[in-house]
């Protein structure tokens, strides 16, 4: 059977808009032509692929299980084909997937997206929230760009480191941590809240009391850096923190900051994005701006004269 390919594009359009007048705007077509493009693909397919729900229309199983693959088709297609040119940021229409740790969403999100908007006000962002497990959405190309605190195992996934945060420890006004010197014993002694989003109980700070003949208890887990400093500011529990992507708010909660007691081990910043990209010179540009956002909360804060 002989298919034309730009069918591709115009099944691409159609999933990521979830509609036939958002996927003729995106692809620069009359409405009444993608919805022709729908139809051969309906033929081709022997599928539905969109259906109407009330006034919306919504993917059919078929199309959910077949968009990411179709989505990564579209791209190489468009990689092999177009010649590396310029990049005209003025002019380029695209979007990106982001997904960042939550506090490093709170400390650089903003900044990123206004960036963005004054570079390239054609681009499109989403920041989404990390998944609950690891998964091959990168792989996919459903995400192009993550950040993680750790070195990438799979070959075909590229990291940068962009920075290194430090601990710090955090506690509401009057906490009694907060009065006196603060020792290892008495850190170790108060009780402590994790942030984990699998809700772990313990993680390298444990190691490093450990290490000093220590051990703490740890009374909760909370999945995100936001959810464990409105905890703390609420309760006397103590909670571990990277210093810069947590210092806003931080200092909006009113927490009190203390130096932690004892040697803890740094937290490295890496941004991970799959290897097709690599010669994408628009996910090259991204790349940079995320550089240039993060490492801009990664500098020492500015010192009243």
């Amino acid at each position: 059977m002989q298919l034309d390919l730009n069918l591709l594009t115009a099944l691409d359009a159609l999933l990521e808009e979830g509609s036939v007048a958002g996927a003729a705007a995106r692809l620069h077509v009359t409405a009444p032509a993608m919805s022709r493009s729908l139809g051969r693909i309906r033929k081709a397919t022997g599928d539905q692929i969109l259906v109407r729900t009330g006034r919306s229309m919504v993917p059919t199983t078929r199309a959910l299980a077949m968009r990411a693959q179709v989505h990564t088709l579209v791209q190489q297609a468009h990689q092999l084909l177009s010649a590396q040119q310029e990049l005209d940021l003025a002019a380029l229409d695209r979007v990106f997937t982001v997904r960042w740790h939550d506090a490093v969403t709170a400390a650089c999100g903003t900044a990123l997206i206004a960036a963005a908007r004054r570079r390239a006000p054609g681009v499109r962002l989403r920041l989404s929230a990390e998944p609950g497990t690891d998964d091959a959405e990168l792989r996919r190309g459903e995400v192009d760009l993550e950040s993680s605190a750790g070195v990438p195992t799979l070959p075909d996934i590229r990291h940068r480191l962009v920075g290194r945060d430090r601990l710090v420890v955090a506690v509401r006004p009057g906490h009694p941590l907060a009065e006196g010197p603060l020792s290892p014993e008495r850190y170790a002694a108060a009780e402590h809240l994790t942030v984990s989003r699998r809700g772990s109980l313990r993680d390298p700070i444990d190691d490093a009391l450990t290490a000093h003949g220590l051990e703490r208890r740890v009374a909760a887990a909370g999945p995100t850096a936001s959810f464990a400093l409105q905890l703390a500011l609420a309760t006397d529990l103590v909670v571990t923190l990277p210093d810069a992507v947590t210092r806003t708010v931080r200092e909006q909660l009113g927490l009190v900051t203390l130096q932690p007691p004892l040697p803890l081990p740094e937290v490295p910043l890496y941004l991970l994005w799959h290897q097709r990209y690599d010669d994408d010179l628009a996910h090259a540009w991204l790349r940079d701006l995320a550089t240039e956002t993060v490492q801009a909360v990664f500098a020492p804060p500015a010192t009243s004269q």
